[in-house]
This record gives structure tokens, sequence and C-alpha cells, in this order.
């Protein structure tokens, strides 16, 4: 690889361009959460029941599929790769064989949903709670295959820069999964009123008609002419499944690590009382849809840096990792300022139940806290994703969120009887750790001295 750099741009122009590229992803990830915001709505004014159900159910959802999130977020970083090496011929291939490896997860991530119940049994969850997020996860369980399907294809057209798709499908999912909430939970349209059952069909339904919208977006838009990618399919290749599940699992098993953490503290809450499960999933939920802006910032920053690092620069490989990280400080911080000034108000839109909104904005400040090591923490991991440095990563994680970040939460939380607010702090410091660790192995990766031994030019 060639160090001899080509000089970056300064701040604002990087930030530009990193913008630019990120603002669709944002939109499409925020339409994905609001779909979630809109379940979670609904049910609160079902019940306390059908919420409670709902966050459990779609924790449980949620986690299994950062997990297939997770193993296709590398496909931007080699897509992007190809493109900035000039080996565009090669993506096809790749997304041939990622799509095979998608499937596969999706089918064990199905078997899976039908097995929690005798978890959630065994963890202590509200008995009145489990039949009902059992009936949400089998509703929502064949929406997994479609989403290998559209995650798949929307990954290849984020690696290509071409980010727009995502953003129109996601709201297009968005102003489906309204209309179909109401037929399927409320029981309209001559359908009997399911609850957090027809929450799950719902959400399914959409989930497919997206994938249908993205397959048709790359068989008809011209920036996908030269893959030719319905016409030519290969085969399953084991020695390229090996390389990318070898690139692509430590990314899925880091998500799954940071968003089990998060699914284990709402069985926490579930130990408590149903009320206590539903405050949490206010402040969750509104943690989520603000998640959603580091991460798309984040996908952003690997095609970012992965362009730059298939053309060997390493002077914009650091540039645009620093820059993207600077970015996401910035918009944490405005993150925390509107849950700290506007939590009462935030908690009102979700339920009319006074208990759960006090619960709900006691954790939101909380949730306030850890905006900035939270969205640190995921732009160090994307600046990581660009140079294809993902196994250190994933042990860090595990030890900042499963050796210090949930054992805090428990004794906190439930040994020291700290509740909900002693379960949030440890999510707080565990998110710390990781966010401090991950900034400075990308610095110390990045130094002249030690790019050169990086691999990051193997190829699947």
């Amino acid at each position: 690889m060639s160090t001899a750099p080509a000089q970056p741009g300064p701040f604002w122009t990087e930030a530009g361009l990193t913008f630019r590229l990120a603002l669709p992803v944002i939109i499409g990830q925020l339409s994905a959460v609001a779909m979630v915001f809109v379940d979670t709505v609904m049910a609160g004014r079902l019940s306390a029941l059908d919420l409670a159900a709902v966050a459990i159910g779609g924790a449980v959802w949620s986690t299994l599929i950062l997990f297939m999130l997770g193993l296709l977020l590398t496909v931007p970083s080699w897509v992007s790769n190809y493109d900035g090496a000039g080996q565009r011929e090669r993506i096809a291939g790749f997304i041939h064989q990622v799509f095979f490896q998608a499937l596969l997860v999706a089918v064990l991530i199905m078997v899976a949903l039908h097995q929690v119940p005798t978890l959630l049994y065994m963890i202590g969850i509200e008995a009145e709670i489990i039949p009902l997020a059992a009936d949400y996860l089998a509703a929502i369980s064949p929406g997994a295959l479609a989403l290998a399907g559209y995650l798949t294809l929307r990954f290849l057209s984020d690696g290509l820069g071409f980010t727009k798709p995502t953003m129109y499908i996601g709201v297009l999912g968005l102003l489906l999964n309204i209309p179909a909430d109401y037929v399927f939970m409320y029981g309209k349209l001559g359908l009997p009123a399911m609850g957090a059952k027809g929450c799950g069909y719902a959400t399914a339904l959409v989930i497919w008609c997206q994938l249908g919208a993205a397959i048709v977006v790359v068989h008809r838009h011209r920036v996908f002419d030269f893959l030719k990618l319905f016409s030519q399919w290969q085969r399953p290749d084991w020695l390229q499944q090996r390389l990318i599940a070898a690139s692509g699992l430590p990314i899925a098993f880091s998500l799954f690590v940071e968003s089990s953490l998060f699914m284990a503290a709402t069985m926490l809450m579930g130990k408590l009382d149903t009320v206590s499960v539903a405050g949490h999933q206010i402040a969750l939920n509104v943690s989520a849809m603000l998640f959603m802006i580091p991460l798309g910032m984040s996908m952003a920053i690997t095609v970012r840096v992965g362009n730059a690092a298939g053309r060997g620069d390493l002077q914009a490989v650091r540039f645009r990792g620093k820059v993207g990280m600077q970015m996401v400080l910035g918009i944490q911080v405005i993150s925390a300022l509107v849950l700290l000034i506007f939590p009462e108000q935030i908690a009102s839109l979700y339920t009319d139940d006074q208990v759960v909104i006090s619960i709900g904005v006691s954790l939101l400040l909380f949730a306030a806290i850890f905006q900035l090591p939270d969205g640190f923490q995921v732009a160090a991991a994307g600046s990581l994703r660009g140079i294809k440095d993902t196994f250190w990563p994933l042990i860090m994680m595990i030890v900042a969120y499963w050796a210090i970040g949930m054992p805090t939460s428990y004794v906190l939380g439930i040994v020291h009887k700290g509740r909900g607010e002693g379960i949030w702090i440890g999510l707080i410091i565990g998110l710390l750790i990781a966010s401090v660790v991950l900034g400075l192995r990308f610095f110390a990766l990045t130094r002249p001295q030690r790019f050169e031994q990086m691999e990051v030019d193997d190829e699947p």
C-alpha cells in the first residue's frame, strides 16, 4: 500500500461530503425506527400490557436482527474498496455470496424466535406478558427472510455511494406501517383486533414490501447496470463464504453484544413490574430513534474510509475517520439537550398512563447522558470497519458491555434496588468504556508506521 498521501480537503469539505452521503441513510434509518415508534405508541394506546409485550418481543427481535445487520455491515466496506480499487466487476459475485449467507442467518433467526417463550419463563419475566410477546414474535418471524434480501441490496447501494434508495424505501416502509398497524392491531377491514400479535404481522408485511421495492431499484436503475446482478447468479463458493464470514461475523457479534446488553436490561426491567418495562420501553425507543443518526453517520464513515483505504491513501483514511467522529460528537450533544429539555413532552407521546410517564421521564434523563459515548463508539467502530479491523473491536465490546456494563446494571438495579435508574447507569458505564477503547484503537492503527501492517487490501 502506498503511503504517499493525496492532500485531504479541510474539515468542512470532508464534513460536507460525509454528511451528504450519510443524510439519506440517516433518514432511512430513522424511518425504520419510526416504525418501532409507531408500534410502541399504538400498543401503548391499547394497554400497558400490550406495550410491555411489544417491548419484550421487540427487544428480542431487534437483538437477533442486529446480528444479521452486523454480518451485512461488511458489505459497504468491501463494495467501496472494490470501487476505489477499480475492480467493480467483482461486486456482483461478492453480493451473491453475501445473499446466501444472509439467507441462512434469517432461517436460524426464525427458528430462534419460536424458542424465545421458554427463555422468557426461565428468566422470570412477568407471566402475563409472555403469551402476548410470543404471539408478536411468531407473527413477525417471516419478515426475517425478506430482511435478509433487503439489507443485502441496501448495503450494496450504500457501498456504491448511492444512498438515496435507503431513504426512499425507509420512508415507504414507515408510510405503510401506520395503516398496517391500524388494521391488524385494532381490527379493521373485517379483521379481528390482534393487539401485539397484529403489530408483528404488520411489520413483517412492510419488510416484504421493502424487499420488493429494493429489487425494482437494483433491477431498473442505471447505477446498477454494470452489475447484471439478477441475470448471472453464482453458486455458493465456500472459500468466499468463509472469507466473508471472517470479515462480517466479528461485526455481527459486536452489534449483538451491544444490542443484547439492551435486551438484557429490558429483561432485568421485566423482573420488576409491567409499568417499569413500559417506562423503560419509552426511553429505549427514543434512544433507538436518536441512535439512527450516529449509526447512519457511521455507515457513511465506513464508506468514506473504505474508499480511501482501497486507493491506499493513508492520510485520507485517518482524516476521514477523525472528521466523522467529530461530527458525531456534535450531533450527540444536540440529541442530549433535546432529551434534557423535553423529557415529559416526549414520554407523553407514548401513553396517557401517568405512572408510566413518570418512569419514562426519569429514564430519559439517563438516556441523555449516554448519547455522547453511544454516538462516539459507533462512529469509531465505523471507522475501524472501513479498514476491516473487526476482531479486536469485538473483544473490546464484550469486555466493556458484558464484563463491566451488565454486571454493574444488575448490581445497581436489582441487588441494591436502584431499579431502572441503576440499570441505566450500568449501560452508560459500558458505553463509555467502549467509546474510549475503540477511538484509541483507530488512531493507534492509523499511525503511518502501523498502517502498512494492516491487511486492508485482502479481498474475498
